[in-house]
């Protein structure tokens, strides 16, 4: 094989890994770590677009309600997609 070649395709699977595998393993991490941290009174978002505060956390599933009329669903940790700012109140 030839050296020039053999140069190229170990440039081409670095740059695989910098530009693919390498920034979304970083995603994964970020993705993990925000799911650890949630806790009682985050507004979350679910991969289904579900939006609700956590009124319950457990090892592996929050407890979240979801309107004015109290509806609580169980959801995995791993089905919340984001975490929202909570709206600030207004003052009067």
């Amino acid at each position: 094989m030839d050296p020039v070649t053999l140069i190229m395709l170990v440039a081409m699977f670095a740059m695989l890994y910098f530009f693919m595998i390498r920034p979304e393993n970083k995603r994964k991490k970020e993705a993990q770590q925000m799911r650890d941290s949630l806790k009682v009174g985050d507004i979350i978002t679910t991969i289904g677009g579900i939006v609700g505060t956590i009124c319950k956390v457990n090892e592996n599933t929050i407890i979240i309600e979801t309107s004015a009329d109290r509806v609580r669903i169980e959801f995995t940790k791993w089905a919340v997609s984001t975490k929202n700012v909570a709206p600030e109140q207004p003052t009067t």
